[in-house]
């Protein structure tokens, strides 16, 4: 979402009380998330409060008593942040602040009488990193966090969770989002939905539909098909939906054609009838041109304000728009709002005072989340009494993400403090170590990252000069550690096979380093692991030449260059095959597949047992399997179970992920994960019937450490 306004944007427009989880206790390695007694409610709270048809008939009698120009006036926010206050029918304003990893404060909108009674909030690392931990129950825990913040704000509408699919390594907004894989982020998101909601507070899906870059973003046209659309780019919606979400907000881009903020293809259509979304829906900010397009395409509420909807009453008096259609909208507006008691929301700064709660959940999930890439020669942890060199970027100032997502936190630890108070004396930071210094150290780590945000797509490699410099270190050096701290994959491939380890640290939060600095000197094991492919190349991934020909990637705010460009079209041409569906489907080997992560322990598979070799579509397949660890060490595995159709009448991907758990174990400890499949398991969308079908035939299941380390299968019959 953005919050400055768009200059020339096309014809002239201008344009929870609350269930609260706490720390019990913190495992010396990798700690355990446990909730505490609730002490801010008696019992969770039933989300929606009121019933949709209690809630939709106290709206009736409110829009019976609007006049027209009232009517019209409602659908369009003010004040940035603000729904309308109707203040002759007693209906105040609602609140609703950015986004999926905290509150983002906006002081700077005071002149707008944009008021916020907190002065802080958490920083928690960003969505990417989160779905990193593939634990949906710290996702829920996370989630109850921020939209406590929230109601201690008097927030009503968080503005998140955005969960677009990480099509491409290049899109500035991957950060905010759950990385590659449809199943994972449903699950994920589904948590993140109840955690929000379960506290009063409103949650918002974004950003429907298909809006993957952010390159000149309102002008890029995502031309995709139905099934590549029910089966990549819509579950995770669908999952949020079914969650019980309550707010739904459209994206930037046009979808086959249309602006997605005024497209009835895409909300009557695929958004309220397909996948049966009945709450309140609204445009991201400044994203939609044609008001009477606004009003017929299932819209409700027009962002900041009513700048394509201006002068709407005066269009349904010419009979260009019907009054029907406005009081739909006004009547879903009234009817959300009512579900949550959002007009009797008063701030509750009091909540302030557990914020040290929050803390803890923003520092685990970075913990959990923290991905070891490359750990050759078993040179983490580092133990021992070696000089340890620090250099590189982002070591007194934190790497983060920009635009709506940025969050500025408070009592911020820098990478510097973090890993003194780690290994104190053994670390000594030089910002330009001469190169004789780099070759007679005896270990190194090297921090090095990126700043990406909304607004605009980064390059999927490092500059020139950064390149240069890693390349330079791990050529003197063999004991060189790389922390990236990045919102995406970036390129590692001249480099990565010289360096002795790869820690990737994402943007991640206030006190995220702490956990780097845990897991460097072997406090925390990490087990982290990826949301997304790391290719070697971007000339690899699905969609390479998306910025058309003759164009160039930019950064900063280009409204006015925006405003002025024709519409770009972006061909999905690639339908399904997204990620590693991608990358096995084409036989090109990434750098770092989907789920690879490391750990300072081993983890065996063993004895694979399904409930049932031939099965119908009615019937639940329970697979069954062993995780022993084998090493010297607690730790945790993420177990991840795949299903590959042998035998389809459409193509499918060689293997999608259906199932994983994520299993704590002792040294030596073992454990039996059981992971259920049904019909949806074995299905794909058939554009003939316009429906899931689950076809006869054989299946191989593969359970494994990551979508290219297989340890397990076993073969099962759909009768």
């Amino acid at each position: 979402m953005r919050t400055n306004s768009v200059q020339g944007i096309s014809q002239g427009i201008v344009f929870l009380y609350t269930a609260v989880f706490y720390l019990e206790r913190i495992k010396q390695l990798n700690r355990t998330l446990v909730p505490a007694p609730n002490h801010t409610k008696s019992k969770d709270i039933m989300y929606p409060i009121n019933s949709y048809e209690e809630s939709s008939a106290w709206a009736e009698g409110i829009l019976s008593q609007m006049t027209l120009d009232e009517k019209c006036d409602y659908v369009g926010g003010e004040n940035i942040f603000y729904t309308k206050a109707i203040e002759r029918l007693g209906v105040k304003r609602v609140m609703m602040s950015d986004a999926t990893a905290g509150i983002h404060l906006r002081h700077r909108f005071n002149e707008f009488t944009y008021q916020n009674p907190i002065e802080k909030s958490t920083a928690f690392p960003c969505p990417l990193q989160l779905s990193a931990t593939w634990n949906p129950e710290l996702a829920e825990v996370y989630a109850r966090s921020v939209a406590e913040e929230s109601l201690a704000a008097g927030v009503g509408i968080l503005l998140g969770p955005g969960f677009n699919i990480y099509r491409q390594s290049q899109c500035g907004r991957n950060f905010e989002y759950f990385g590659e894989d449809p199943f994972l982020i449903s699950r994920m998101i589904e948590k993140y939905i109840k955690g929000v909601q379960d506290t009063g507070v409103v949650a918002t899906i974004k950003h429907f539909l298909a809006n993957n870059t952010d390159y000149f973003r309102r002008k890029s046209n995502s031309i995709i098909d139905q099934r590549t659309l029910n089966e990549i780019y819509m579950p995770a919606f669908k999952a949020a939906i079914d969650a019980g979400v309550l707010a739904t907000m459209t994206s930037y881009n046009l979808v086959n054609g249309e602006w997605a903020g005024q497209s009835e293809q895409v909300i009557k259509g695929l958004l309220r009838d397909h996948l049966g979304f009945k709450w309140l829906v609204m445009t991201d900010w400044w994203s939609v041109f044609d008001g009477a397009k606004v009003a017929s395409s299932g819209q409700d509420l027009e962002m900041p304000a009513c700048l394509a909807t201006i002068g709407l009453a005066d269009r349904v008096r010419s009979g260009e728009v019907e009054e029907a259609d406005v009081n739909r909208m006004v009547k879903s507006i009234l009817t959300t709002l009512k579900s949550m008691n959002l007009f009797d929301l008063e701030p509750r700064p009091d909540l302030v005072a557990n914020f040290p709660q929050h803390e803890q959940v923003a520092l685990q999930t970075a913990r959990e989340g923290t991905v070891l890439l490359r750990n050759e020669a078993g040179i983490l942890p580092l133990v021992g009494a070696d000089e340890i060199l620090l250099t590189g970027d982002f070591v007194e100032t934190k790497a983060h993400g920009g635009g709506a997502a940025q969050v500025d936190g408070y009592d911020t630890v820098q990478l510097l403090d973090a890993l003194k108070s780690e290994f104190g004396e053994r670390i000594v930071y030089e910002k330009a170590p001469a190169w004789e210094r780099i070759a007679a150290a005896e270990k190194i780590i090297l921090n090095i990252g990126t700043l990406d945000s909304e607004g605009w797509d980064r390059p999927f490699a490092m500059g020139n000069y950064e390149e240069r410099w890693i390349r330079k270190v791990v050529s003197l050096n063999s004991n060189v550690v790389i922390l990236v701290h990045s919102g995406s994959g970036i390129r590692m491939t001249d480099w990565y096979e010289r360096s002795a380890a790869i820690v990737y640290c994402w943007y991640n939060g206030q006190n995220g380093h702490t956990a780097v600095a845990e897991i460097l000197s072997g406090k925390t094991n990490p087990s982290g692991k990826l949301p997304i492919t790391i290719e070697r190349e971007f000339a690899d991934t699905v969609d390479p030449d998306y910025i058309p020909e003759g164009e160039h990637l930019y950064s900063g705010d280009n409204d006015n260059w925006e405003a002025a460009r024709e519409k770009y079209d972006i061909h999905y041409d690639e339908g399904i095959f997204v990620g590693y569906r991608w990358y096995e489907s084409k036989q090109i080997e990434p750098l770092y597949p989907f789920g690879h992560g490391l750990s300072y322990t081993k983890f065996e598979y063993s004895d694979i047992k399904v409930s049932q070799a031939v099965f119908s579509a009615e019937d639940t397949l329970d697979v069954c399997f062993t995780i022993t660890n084998t090493g010297s060490q607690a730790g945790a595995e993420i177990a991840q179970l795949y299903v590959r159709d042998e035998e389809s009448s459409l193509p499918r991907p060689l293997k999608e992920l259906k199932g994983f758990k994520r299993v704590q174990l002792e040294a030596g400890e073992a454990k039996t994960v059981t992971l259920s499949l049904d019909k949806e398991a074995f299905s794909f969308w058939s554009p003939d019937a316009g429906d899931w079908v689950a076809e006869a035939g054989s299946f191989e299941l593969l359970v494994g450490a990551s979508s290219s380390d297989s340890r397990l299968s076993s073969r099962v019959m759909l009768g």
